[in-house]
C-alpha cells in the first residue's frame, strides 16, 4: 500500500470513538442485562453490530480490498468467514455430520471464505445475507437449550463454552475490521 488515507471519524464528542453516542446502536438504555445468558446474547449482538458498522458506508471494491498484504483477509471476507463459523457451530451442537461449506476451498491452499471475496455487489448482498440466515439459525438452534450448563453434540460442548466462544470469534474479527476500516478509507473508533 503506497497511499494512506487520511484518519477520521464521525463522532464530534469523543474523537476516538466511531460514532456519537446518542447514535450509537449498541447503546442500551444504561441497565445490564440480568442473568448470565442475557449477558452473553447481550455481548454477542453488540459485537455483531460492530461487524456491521465496521463496514457500513463502503462500496463492494473496499469491502473486498485486501488492506494488508500478504493477508487475504478483508471486510467482505470477514462477513463471509463469519457466515461460514456461524454455520460451523450447529455442527458442533448437533450428532449430525457437518454442514456442507458455504464458501468451499478450491484447493489445499486456498480459503474459500476470504478468496472468494470479490468486489461485485452480487457477492456483498449474497454475504450479508448468508450472515444473517446463518446468524438466525444458530441463534434458533440454540434458543432451544437455555441451560448454559447443557452439554451438546458429539464433542459434549457445553451451550456456555459455545457462547462464549461465540463472542470471541466476534470480538477477535472485530479487532480486524479497525485495521481493515481504517486502511480502505481512514475511519478509525473503536
Amino acid at each position: 500500500m503506497s497511499e494512506q488515507p487520511t484518519r477520521w471519524t464521525s463522532a464530534t464528542v469523543y474523537p476516538d470513538m466511531w460514532t456519537d453516542p446518542d447514535d450509537d446502536p449498541r447503546n442500551t438504555d444504561g441497565a445490564s442485562p440480568d442473568g448470565e445468558l442475557a449477558t452473553l446474547q447481550d455481548y454477542l449482538r453488540d459485537y455483531r453490530l460492530t461487524l456491521l458498522m465496521k463496514c457500513e458506508g463502503l462500496d463492494a471494491q473496499q469491502l473486498a480490498r485486501r488492506s494488508v498484504p500478504p493477508s487475504s483477509m478483508s471486510l467482505l471476507g470477514l462477513v463471509r468467514h463469519l457466515a461460514e463459523v456461524e454455520r460451523d457451530w450447529r455442527s458442533w451442537i448437533t450428532t449430525d455430520g457437518p454442514l456442507p461449506k458455504l464458501y468451499p476451498d478450491t484447493d489445499a491452499s486456498s480459503d474459500g471464505d476470504f478468496d472468494g471475496a470479490v468486489g461485485e455487489p452480487a457477492v456483498v448482498d449474497a454475504a450479508y445475507a448468508d450472515l444473517a440466515r446463518e446468524q438466525s439459525e444458530t441463534d434458533a438452534a440454540l434458543a432451544a437449550h437455555p441451560d448454559l450448563g447443557q452439554r451438546l453434540g458429539k464433542s459434549r460442548i457445553a451451550v456456555r463454552e459455545l457462547m462464549v466462544h461465540r463472542i470471541e470469534e466476534y470480538a477477535r474479527h472485530c479487532g480486524h475490521a479497525d485495521l481493515l476500516r481504517e486502511c480502505v478509507d481512514g475511519r478509525v473508533g473503536q
